[in-house]
């Protein structure tokens, strides 16, 4: 894929996080992984990520303030929401705040994969522009 194209994947499950960042680094990607959501609230406003791959529901800071935290730092940053809680009211919520998509868990990794190259292609055509 794309060099320099950065994700930040948090989960509070570990197992998440290694087959994901395995799995997106075999596609080309820098990867960054987080199981602590305030952990990963700080990484965000220290550098800016492409990509933010994010729990819906966790301890402390849930997915939705990840979210609006990731795009008041930077609005081009495509967030994706990954959630074992599917709702339609949380999904409307966060593709109204800015999400780029909403995945209910279990999903399938090429799943994952697919929206991850269509929010890689949305950046690669805004910086041409």
């Amino acid at each position: 894929m794309d060099e320099g194209i950065s994700i930040l994947i948090l989960d509070d499950e570990p197992i998440v996080c290694n087959r994901l960042k395995v799995a997106l680094q075999k596609m080309g990607y820098e990867v960054e992984t987080y199981t602590d959501s305030v952990a990963a609230l700080q990484r965000l406003e220290e550098k800016d990520f492409d990509i933010v791959v994010t729990d819906l529901k966790m301890e402390n800071v849930d997915g939705i303030q990840i979210l609006e935290a990731a795009k008041k730092k930077n609005p081009n940053t495509e967030v994706i929401i990954i959630t074992g809680f599917a709702t339609s009211e949380a999904a409307k919520e966060a593709l109204k705040k800015g999400a780029f998509d909403f995945i209910a868990k279990p999903f399938r990794l090429e799943d994952l994969r697919n929206v991850i190259i269509q929010a890689t292609e949305k950046l690669q055509k805004q910086k041409d522009v």
